[in-house]
């Protein structure tokens, strides 16, 4: 494939009044290193045992090949979901529908469409999830009139094409809603327990409010309930907070949960989670070493990264830049970095949204340049099969 012209695309404003928001107060939301505040404790934030735990560090350099290009022509492409049995499950933002890709040929069906979906700047179908051991169930993060909310749905592939999908069932409602900062990312932890990062809607100090859902992780039952244990607060689905727009979750071999999250004109952040703990926002950004405040582990200038999915696979996170347009790679030691991240396919292939495990020490990464902020291509968007070393 030819290699993109490099370029920082900006905000589309889909109205003059949103335009002038966003320039005010989106920043590097793009969807679009002084001393530490509080250092990362060693503790496991889901049932982990401590920083010595993995004793060797990833190596310091790494490498990521292209194999192949698996799908084209996907249309606003946000979550991707492996599931149990082979095959991948894409949510398309603009349009709510949920395509499977075949995992070899890269041939797409239409499941079906998400009732429901409002599409509206930065929200719409986002995040899309399957339990490990259950692929008769499907949850996704969506955007409504009034909300951004966690459903579920049965799925059944021997139905025709289109219609796989059934009534969605709310689990979790009254998530904060915004042209910006939707959060979306639902993933399911070692724990079998749903998680679920949000965003602050552009209203920054939701973020340190408890008690709304906007600005943090949240972690449920899969019924939408909260854990009888784990939890910072008993009879809640509020895990941390302080986040101004979640979208990477991932957690490494010792069941410690990492996030990416979005800053706004200066550093965008990948953190470790630990349950109860403030990440700073609105009051810091980055590694700003004010107390009471988690610094992040990692953080990169805004024009870097705009970092939305994060992938675990040999050791080192990897995470996708949209506006950075680039694949990075971060490199662990226990719960610091090994060394400096790496980039890789910067401006070949436009922004990258979403990052997964392919379950054999590759990845499926996913691009996102049909969702009114990149400059498509023919083909776009696509999934690609990467082979990392």
């Amino acid at each position: 494939m030819p290699v993109r012209s490099r370029y920082l695309p900006s905000v589309r404003a889909a109205a003059a009044g949103f335009a002038a928001l966003a320039l005010l107060t989106a920043g590097c939301s793009d969807d679009s290193g002084g001393p530490s505040g509080e250092k990362s404790s060693p503790a496991s934030p889901s049932g982990g045992s401590g920083p010595n735990a993995t004793a060797s560090a990833a190596p310091a350099k790494g490498s990521v090949k292209v194999e192949r290009t698996l799908t084209t022509r996907l249309k606003s492409p946000w979550g991707l979901a492996p599931l149990p049995g082979g095959g991948l499950l894409v949510s398309q933002r603009d349009d709510g529908k949920i395509v499977r890709v075949d995992e070899r040929s890269g041939k797409k069906t239409e499941v079906g469409t998400v009732p429901g979906v409002q599409a509206s700047g930065e929200g719409g179908l986002l995040g899309i999830a399957v339990p490990p051991d259950d692929a008769k169930m499907v949850y996704a993060y969506l955007t409504t009139a009034s909300d951004n909310r966690i459903v579920r749905m049965l799925y059944d592939p021997k139905k025709p094409s289109g219609d796989q999908l059934g009534a969605p069932d709310t689990i979790l409602k009254d998530i904060p809603k915004g042209e910006i900062h939707n959060g979306g990312r639902i993933a399911f932890g070692p724990d079998k327990m749903l998680y679920a990062g949000t965003g602050e809607s552009g209203q920054g100090g939701l973020a340190q409010d408890k008690k709304s859902l906007g600005g943090k992780i949240l972690r449920m039952t899969p019924e939408g309930e909260p854990p009888g244990q784990g939890n910072p607060e008993s009879g809640s689905v509020f895990y941390t907070y302080g986040h101004r727009n979640v979208q990477g979750l991932a957690w490494d071999s010792e069941k410690r949960l990492w996030a990416s999250e979005f800053g706004q004109d200066t550093w965008d952040e990948l953190n470790l989670i630990r349950p109860g703990k403030n990440y700073g926002w609105p009051d810091a950004e980055g590694k700003a070493g004010k107390s009471g405040f988690v610094d992040p582990l990692e953080q990169w200038r805004t024009a870097d990264a705009s970092p939305s999915g994060i992938a675990i696979v040999k050791g080192s996170v990897w995470m996708a830049g949209l506006r950075g347009e680039r694949l990075w790679r971060i490199p662990l030691k226990g719960t610091a970095p090994a060394a400096r991240p790496q980039a890789f396919l910067k401006g070949k292939y436009g922004r990258l949204r979403t990052v997964v495990a392919d379950g054999s020490d590759g990845l499926w990464l996913m691009t996102s340049e049909t969702d009114g902020r990149g400059s498509p291509e023919g083909g776009d968007d696509r999934i690609l099969k990467l082979k990392v070393s």
